[in-house]
Parts: structure tokens; sequence; C-alpha cells
């Protein structure tokens, strides 16, 4: 043998000898995914989560795990992210589930439904009670695998070229309402649209549409809608506190390692609670804005509300005699719901609506 490879062989046999291992460490492969949303890039709250999420991926793998964010239309139409992420066209998409209550209602539960829950009893049914597990059972016919990742709180009624002052001045009113909501809207007498929120404006700027609802303050008025409607209404019976979710393909998801799964059920949760914040944060500078602008405020008058959750327990009803889906997970989602609402008129209701009525 050499003298050379004498001397690497012996000082090699004398590290492992001592016990210590040469400094040396495979590192780990880098992931790219790539992220579907739903929403234009320009609402920087709804949108931004997606980013939000992103970012704190990238933070917590130490750059090793990267998702690029694509707003609707750039890789796939907005309401067609559900089959890229079932296809595994994309790893994972962000966006409003009720938009695919065509594929089956139950969807439209993961997100809002007319006079569901708010958004603080989402979280509770999602995190504390069956509302997760329901859902990732729910999603297994689609290869997904879900998270909830934002949510706007009640929302406003919408914005209205007419005054609407009883249910007859719903009738043939022509509405872009999000997803399953419509349905309802559309056994009062109104004729539901199904518009992304990129093409709403237009809309109803050219009278393609009588009237629209999106969010909220901030991201209406970001949209222009008080330049071509000044009535605006409130609440949003139809959407007491909507849920935004992360959809992972599940082959993607169950490929990564525990500690990438970790990271994401950690940066989905964390984009979750921001969003809201966000919304609840510049939703009160925004409503002053558009008062100041001319808009006028109205409280959805009693009759329609009556109208609307007769006509939404009807729906609900129907469904359970011939979705099973639904059924199973409504059946205690409605419990939930009924439980909630008889502790928040306690504490929640008594709070607010004395604090409301101060002047402070």
């Amino acid at each position: 043998m050499e003298r050379r490879q004498f001397i690497q062989h012996a000082g090699l046999a004398g590290i492992l000898a001592a016990g210590i291992a040469p400094a040396v460490r495979a590192e780990s492969p880098a992931i790219r995914w790539r992220l579907a949303s739903s929403f234009p890039k320009a609402l920087d709250t709804i949108y931004g989560a997606a980013e939000t999420f992103s970012a704190k991926v990238k933070e917590m793998s130490g750059g090793k795990f990267e998702i690029s964010v694509h707003p609707g239309g750039e890789l796939m139409p907005p309401f067609g992210v559900v089959d890229g992420v079932q296809q595994g066209t994309v790893e994972c998409a962000h966006t409003a589930p009720y938009y695919f209550f065509g594929k089956d209602e139950t969807f439209a539960m993961d997100c809002a439904i007319p006079f569901g829950m708010n958004s603080r009893q989402m979280n509770a049914w999602y995190y504390d009670g069956n509302g997760l597990s329901l859902f990732r059972e729910f999603y297994k016919t689609y290869n997904i695998v879900n998270f909830p990742m934002g949510n706007t709180g009640a929302q406003m009624g919408g914005w209205y070229r007419k005054d609407i002052n009883t249910l007859e001045d719903i009738k043939g009113l022509k509405m872009r309402i999000g997803g399953f909501g419509g349905k309802v809207l559309e056994r009062i007498g109104g004729v539901p649209q199904n518009i992304p929120g990129g093409e709403i404006y237009q809309a109803l700027e050219k009278g393609t549409i009588d009237a629209t609802e999106w969010v909220g303050p901030y991201d209406d008025q970001k949209l222009g809608f008080q330049k071509v409607a000044k009535n605006y209404m409130y609440p949003a019976w139809w959407e007491g506190g909507p849920q935004l979710v992360l959809y992972v393909n599940s082959k993607a998801f169950e490929g990564l390692s525990a500690e990438n799964k970790a990271i994401i059920q950690a940066a989905s949760t964390y984009a979750h609670v921001e969003m809201q914040a966000r919304y609840d944060s510049r939703n009160p500078k925004a409503i002053k804005e558009l008062i100041a602008e001319g808009v006028k405020l109205q409280q959805m008058p009693k009759d329609i509300m009556d109208a609307a959750f007769k006509a939404s327990e009807e729906l609900y009803a129907e469904l359970s005699e011939k979705n099973a889906n639904w059924k199973k997970i409504y059946a205690d989602f409605s419990t939930v719901r009924r439980d909630m609402n008889q502790w928040f008129r306690v504490t929640e209701f008594g709070f607010d609506s004395y604090m409301q009525s101060q002047k402070l």
C-alpha cells in the first residue's frame, strides 16, 4: 500500500476508533410547490392569506420548502382549483369551499351556509369539535387534505342599485352571490349569479347584475362598488362566518416528512388567524370612508331575513333526505350551532349589545 493511502486509512480508522464521525451531512432535498388561489392579487386580505402561509412555510423550513402563490386565472380558472388539486395539476389551493356546491352541496358547509355559524363558532366546531374530522373524511374521495385558512367574519349584505325595503323588492333581482347562498336567494325570488371576484365590478357597472356582495368594507372599497351602487346593506344572512380553506393534494401531503406536515398545519393556522385580524382591523376605517363618499347603510329588512331563514331550513331538510354526505355532517353542524347560540345569547350578545349602544 502506498504511504499516502496508508496515512489516509489510518487517519479514518483513528477517527472511527475515537467515536467521532466525519462532519458530513446530507442536505434534505428542496421542496417546491405551487398554490392556486381563487382570488385576485389586488385583495391583500383574502388573497394575502396564501402569501402569509407561503412565507411561514419557507421561514419554518429554513428555506427548504417553498410554495409559489398564483392568483385566480393564472394557472387555472378561479373555480377550477378543486379539480386542479384533485388531479395533482397543483399541489395545493386556497379557496372558498362553497364555490363548489355544484359538485356536492356539502362543500358549502365547510365555508358558510345561510344562517350558519359565526367565525368563533366555526373555530370551536373545527378545532375542538368534529368539524375537521368529518370534512377530512368527506374530502378523501377528492384526493384532498383540508386545513382551515382564513375567515372574514360576518359579511355585509351587498350593494344594490335600488332601495330594498321589502321581500317584494327581491323578486327578479339579479344578484351576484357567492356559492350556496344563491340557492336560498332563488327560493325567495332572486336570480343568483356566480361570478369570480375579479369580474364583479364590470358586471355591476354594465347592469348585467342589479346587485352584488363580496366581503365587507375594506375589500368592497378596493373593488370600487361604491362608484356604481350606493345602497349598502347588512348583514349577509348567507355568510355569518365564512371560512376559507387550504386544499392539499393527498399524495403530495403524504409524501412530506412529519416535520413538513407539521409546518403546513402551523402555517395555515397562522394565516387563518391573521386573515380575520386584518379584516377586523381594517373594516372600521373603510366603512367610515365609504359613508363619507355618500354610501347609504341599510339594515336588511326583517321580512327578507325571516323568509330566507324559513327557506334555508326547508332546503337543509330536503338535502338531508337526498344527500348522505350532507345528512351526516349537517346533523353534527346543526347540533353545535344550536348549542353555541344558546351560549352566545348569554355572554357575547349581552356584552356586545351593551357596548355597541354606548358612545365611546
